[in-house]
């Protein structure tokens, strides 16, 4: 049986308790339109390439991850949930 907890507080919560609510929040960098130039295009861009592909090599993951794109789950009893609503970033 699983067995789960309010993330926030530590109490209690069935799995199919209806005093327990999920939250999902996503997070991911903002981007803008991608312009290249011509010049851009042109450029041998081979050892810049390079030291980035040997740079990931050796990152932590989650580090790499954490610049991009990360996906939360957090499950919350009643009271907690209410909390969070009114200010949902702390």
């Amino acid at each position: 049986m699983i067995r789960f907890a309010c993330d926030k507080c530590g109490a209690s919560l069935g799995a199919n308790d209806s005093g327990r609510f999920i939250i999902k929040i996503e997070a991911y960098a903002a981007s803008g339109p991608l312009v290249f130039s011509s010049e851009d295009i042109e450029q041998d861009r081979s050892h810049e390439l390079s030291s980035l592909i040997e740079e990931l090599s050796t990152a932590n993951p989650d580090d790499i991850e954490d610049q991009t794109y990360r996906n939360l789950r957090f499950d919350l009893c009643g009271p907690c949930h209410k909390k969070f609503l009114i200010q949902p970033l702390g």
